[in-house]
């Protein structure tokens, strides 16, 4: 039994993981004995699927399902059946939910039995002329469904074909195929629905002449103005959406051709992309683009009752906007598959879409809407910084890789910037490793030089949509007093530590403002990870102090000019974070340099001088990631607050 199993696993890792067969977590495979069907659970994936993936059900009680007559209402039928699946369920405290196919896998008479919906064999059967084709392609020995509505009525249309069937052969075809929908093969072992896979997909795709390679384009600098008015427009309450752009050779091709790519072919197309998309066709100037998207959104809403999620942007590239990065990255891969089908339905008599009806019913399945849910990640937690886009400059060490760490955490999308690139690209894979529905990016970057943090906003744009928090953290620290400064380096950290702030909010507010533009209930930060050496005058460090105190200044002064558009600026004043670099690098720390720069009268090692900098503090500690991290949320969860400079010192500084 085991045996069998694994090889189910194994199956469904091979065609989950790949593309041309499985997008978004989609298809099905099952296992069936004598009594017992292993059928993949409703929110899992087949590309990582595990034994515990995998609901059992008791055959004979689904034997009754078939039997049993049940409402005509759909809502009402399919919540009976949703029922009594469950009750078929022989581990019910595993609470997975059965496949809405799981009857369909059963009246199956073959053991192992894969659903997929590949983009060459649905090319086929989304054309109009599937039947003729079908004729030419294969022998009599599959079955062939006219677009039947997914759930029990698809399974009972797959029963009465099976019972025909069944009347002239020996046993069941290994091969059946679903208008609109997908393939169902079956067989007895895994190796044989394997061959039969390769057979089908070799017969379809020598009728195909048209086959593309898809290749990257550059996403034009205009959308930058576009994007953050789109989210903004598309998005409900403090929870702005995520909108990600693609630009390639395949979108390309419907630039002057969307109406073959404007209703849906499939039921997964409506399930992750909704059943339309919003084809926006002046973008030579930013606002007139925005302007026509707004008109365009306002008429989709009052005919569909519901918004787009998927926008093209003719010229500049396909845009899907969604909960999550996740979800929008799904919708884009769902859709570029719908473009593949419909270029290749040409060479079967041209695109078939889905009617009306049919898109009706799956956009308002309760089903498809629970599969939906799970995509998207549904479950909401109580984070003030979920799914927001937050870049963090200097964020690939010390306070900012902690910041970014700890907002990885919480589901935020990520942009470390930072001008050490072997170090920033690794954090974010380090990152990403450990993501679920949100994303890091790193971007090289120099604070102190304007075309590099322009090119910083103007990629987070393109990379999220747009940016809801802005931390600018990167800074560097060089001790000594009057007699050791150099000029060159009190420059060097002034245009680090104070003019790069400068630069960071110049170019980040304009971004901010286009947002606040189009949502007026929006909120965006702007978070100077300033010091307590700005609160109070440093002996020996005048320099970095110095920044400090002006980036106090700038931070009240941007406060009050960007508060008409509810853009709030303040700074987070830590006390000295011991653990990092900047204090305990053993070459170039602070606790190396103020040693050896006699700041700490009679000290004679590293020790004493970080004991005699404990002592300064009440707390008797020095600052931590998770201190600044309080402070960064109560900043961003309140909306009253601007302009100010907030202590995290342990009470060694205290506002007068």
């Amino acid at each position: 039994m085991m045996n069998e199993i694994h090889e189910l696993i194994e199956v469904s890792h091979l065609y989950g993981s790949n593309s041309d067969y499985v997008i978004a977590g989609g298809g099905n495979t099952s296992f069936k004995t004598g009594d017992h069907l292993w059928i993949k659970a409703s929110g899992t994936t087949l590309a990582d699927i595990d034994e515990n993936g995998f609901a059992i059900l008791d055959r004979a009680k689904l034997a009754l399902i078939a039997n049993k007559q049940y409402s005509d209402n759909s809502d009402q039928r399919e919540q009976e059946i949703k029922t009594d699946l469950f009750r078929a369920s022989i581990e019910p405290e595993k609470m997975l939910r059965p496949s809405v196919e799981t009857s369909l896998h059963d009246i199956i008479r073959y053991k192992f039995v894969v659903h997929t919906h590949p983009t060459i064999i649905n090319a086929l059967l989304c054309s109009q002329n599937v039947e003729e084709e079908l004729r030419h392609i294969f022998s009599n020995d599959i079955i062939y469904i006219p677009y039947t509505d997914p759930g029990y009525v698809l399974f009972k249309k797959v029963e009465s074909e099976l019972k025909k069937y069944r009347q002239t052969h020996d046993n069941d075809p290994h091969i059946i195929l679903l208008e609109n929908h997908g393939i169902i093969v079956s067989a007895d072992c895994t190796y044989q629905i394997r061959k039969i896979y390769e057979d089908i997909m070799y017969r379809i795709e020598a009728k195909i002449s048209n086959k593309h390679e898809t290749e990257s384009l550059p996403v034009d600098d205009k959308v930058v103005g576009i994007l953050p008015a789109i989210r903004m427009l598309l998005s409900t309450g403090n929870n702005p959406k995520i909108a990600l752009i693609r630009n390639n050779s395949l979108v390309a091709k419907f630039y002057d051709d969307f109406e073959s790519i404007s209703a849906p072919f499939t039921p997964d197309i409506i399930v992750y992309c909704k059943a339309r998309p919003i084809f926006v066709e002046k973008t030579e100037k930013t606002d007139e683009t925005i302007t026509e998207f707004q008109t365009k959104l306002e008429q989709y809403r009052k005919n569909y009752g519901y918004d787009p999620k998927i926008i093209l942007l003719k010229g500049l590239g396909l845009v899907a906007v969604e909960d999550n990065y996740t979800s929008a990255n799904i919708a884009l891969d769902v859709f570029e598959d719908l473009m593949k089908i419909s270029l290749y339905t040409k060479n079967f008599g041209g695109p078939h879409f889905m009617s009306d009806s049919e898109i009706a019913f799956i956009d308002n399945w309760e089903v498809e809407n629970y599969r939906r849910a799970v995509s998207a990640g549904a479950t909401q937690s109580g984070s003030v910084v979920k799914n927001k886009i937050v870049v963090v400059t200097g964020g690939a060490q010390g306070f900012g890789g902690g910041i970014a760490e700890q907002l990885m955490a919480q589901q935020t999308n990520v942009v470390i910037a930072d001008l050490n690139e072997t170090v920033g690209a690794e954090m974010a894979d380090r990152l990403n490793k450990r993501a679920k529905k949100n994303r890091a990016v790193f971007i090289k970057t120099d604070v102190s030089d304007a075309l590099s943090v322009e090119q910083l906003i103007k990629e987070t744009v393109k990379t999220f949509g747009g940016i809801d928090v802005f931390i600018s953290n990167a800074g560097i620290l060089r001790a000594g007093g009057l007699d050791e400064m150099t000029p060159e380096t009190f420059e060097l950290m002034t245009k680090i530590n104070y003019s790069g702030y400068f630069l960071c909010a110049k170019y980040v507010s304009e971004v901010m403002k286009l947002q606040s533009k189009y949502k007026a209930d929006y909120f965006s930060d702007i978070i100077q990870i300033n010091s307590k050496s700005g609160l109070k005058g440093s002996n020996k460090n005048f320099t970095y102090a110095g920044g400090k105190f002006g980036g106090i200044g700038l931070t009240q002064s941007f406060a009050m000019e960007l508060a008409p558009y509810r853009i709030k600026v303040n700074s987070i004043c830590p006390g000295n974070f011991f653990d990092g670099p900047l204090w305990s690098d053993p070459e170039k720390g602070l606790f190396v340099q103020y040693l050896k720069a006699g700041k700490v009268q009679g000290a004679q090692t590293i020790a004493d001088v970080k004991a005699f900098y404990e002592a300064q503090v009440p707390a008797k500690r020095g600052c931590t990631i998770e201190d600044v991290m309080k402070a960064v949320e109560y900043i961003i969860a309140q909306e009253y607050e601007t302009g100010q400079a907030v202590p995290v010192t342990g009470g060694q500084n205290m506002l007068n």
